[in-house]
């Protein structure tokens, strides 16, 4: 039992996460962080606020005891108590506990405070009172010796002002601190849709390389950082990619190349033999010998010829694309194909069609068309050619016309399972291997490449019996009809 391999660390993660992009992915995770660095330093100013505000009301209500005690020692509290904050209240009582002094709003009310003093340093304390208006107080209790004696000394102020003012910043913080994280998001989609705009080119750029042509390259970045090194390192890729195909190319055309002039120099002896060769028994048996060696050289002959319009093909050939009418390659065709005794070829739905293409290639797709019909008929093979709706299946939005060639015989047909495989390399059906025809499973390969590098398309349905061959074209215009010949593709 094999070990599966390691998932990579960017593929962890719930799917509904990893199917989001790289830019979503960065800018939540960037917001998530921000927003909780964010709520944390709010907790934190909060409670410092809180603790600075205190300590200074602390503070203040402790220098407010000392000079309320210092106006006792020196017989003149009123003078002193004149002197503190509005809300701030004070009271002075003996050691049973009698108001003999008291100012702001407790002026005339009795004991409201019975916290310990200090000696030297008053105590801190909060309460609360109905005298107080039931709010909370903090207070600070001092112990001070008057000329009749110890005296306590209580002063008190509201924390609501403290309270409100932390509450003003909470509420402030949890008004702002969403917008800025807001705005920190919109401000991240932004740059890192800048910093990810050259990887988005890049892939462009890769998509836009054809299978068939690997000289394209990636345009590499101005900045020598990772971008950059990733685009040097895409671009060397593709030059070993390239130079493999071309290695792989040259073999097979040299190959092919090779094999070409010996095969048809042992075709033609063989032809020259049979059409010299004398009439006898012993005869009859040579002759028939040649006539078979005779069709496995021609079968090899075809596939040469195949491989080297395949190669022509993958290296990129250009086409040199014309004003052309398709219906005389179709009648010429035809015409070459009546040669052989059979099948029959029925031409009758051969109408004139004119379209934009290169003759030689689309002689090539008529002809390897019309040798896989007859090679399968049982009796005839149909032509038509016509100008159509756009093929149905392909969907979309309405579509021009096109010019159709539809080649059909009446053989065993091509199973569905199979349509979109004949079109393939080297691919020949089990029924097709059973009969021997010849087919070396490259002529529908090469009708496909030449289709689609004419911007057309090709695909195959039933005949009921047989198999029916479809070939679209863009149809040429009435306006294109007196274009001068086109010498590029």
């Amino acid at each position: 039992m094999t070990a599966s391999p390691p998932v990579p660390h960017w593929e962890l993660g719930p799917s509904w996460w990893r199917r989001r992009s790289l830019r979503a992915r960065l800018t939540a995770a960037a917001t998530i962080l921000i927003a909780v660095g964010m709520a944390a330093a709010a907790v934190l100013l909060v409670w410092r606020v809180h603790s600075v505000l205190a300590a200074d009301l602390d503070a203040n209500l402790t220098r407010q005891a000392h000079l309320v005690a210092d106006g006792i020692i020196a017989g003149d509290p009123l003078r002193r108590t004149s002197r503190l904050g509005e809300s701030t209240v004070v009271q002075v009582l003996d050691p049973r506990g009698t108001v003999l002094r008291s100012s702001g709003d407790l002026d005339g009310e009795p004991r409201v405070f019975f916290a310990s003093p200090g000696a030297g340093e008053p105590t801190l304390s909060t309460v609360t009172s109905e005298a107080l208006d039931d709010g909370p107080y903090r207070v600070a209790a001092l112990t001070a010796t008057s000329s009749s004696g110890p005296v306590s000394v209580y002063v008190a102020a509201p924390t609501s002002p403290l309270t409100n003012s932390v509450t003003e910043l909470g509420t402030a913080l949890i008004v702002g601190a969403p917008v800025m994280v807001a705005l920190l998001a919109l401000i991240g989609w932004w740059l890192l849709g800048r910093a990810l705009r050259p990887v988005d080119v890049m892939r462009r750029q890769a998509a836009a390389i054809p299978g068939t042509d690997l000289h394209g390259r990636l345009n590499t970045p101005a900045s020598h950082d990772e971008l950059g090194r990733l685009a040097d390192t895409f671009n060397d890729l593709l030059g070993r990619i390239e130079a493999a195909a071309d290695r792989q190319r040259r073999f097979v055309a040299d190959v092919a190349h090779e094999l070409r002039t010996p095969l048809a120099a042992l075709r033609a002896r063989l032809e020259i033999d049979l059409r010299h060769h004398s009439a006898g028994v012993a005869d009859a048996e040579a002759t028939s010998t040649q006539r078979v060696t005779l069709g496995q050289v021609t079968r090899l002959v075809d596939l040469v010829n195949h491989l080297l319009e395949l190669a022509r093909l993958d290296a990129g050939a250009h086409l040199h694309p014309r004003p052309m009418d398709l219906d005389d390659l179709v009648w010429e065709a035809a015409r070459d194909a009546r040669e052989y005794a059979a099948p029959r070829i029925d031409t009758t739905g051969i109408s004139p069609v004119r379209v934009l293409g290169d003759p030689a290639a689309l002689r090539q797709v008529v002809r390897n068309l019309l040798d896989n019909a007859r090679r399968h008929a049982r009796g005839t093979v149909t032509i038509s050619l016509s100008i159509g709706p756009h093929r149905p299946s392909s969907g979309g939005p309405a579509s021009p016309p096109m010019a159709t060639l539809t080649v059909a015989d009446d053989g065993p047909g091509v199973p569905a399972s199979d349509r979109d495989r004949v079109f393939e390399r080297f691919v020949r059906l089990d029924e097709a291997r059973a009969r021997d025809v010849g087919g070396a499973g490259l002529g529908l390969a090469i009708v496909a490449d030449i289709v689609a590098a004419h911007d057309g398309q090709v695909w195959v349905e039933d005949n009921q019996p047989g198999a029916r061959f479809h070939v679209q074209l863009p149809v040429l215009s009435t306006l294109d009809v007196d274009l001068p010949d086109v010498e590029g593709c």
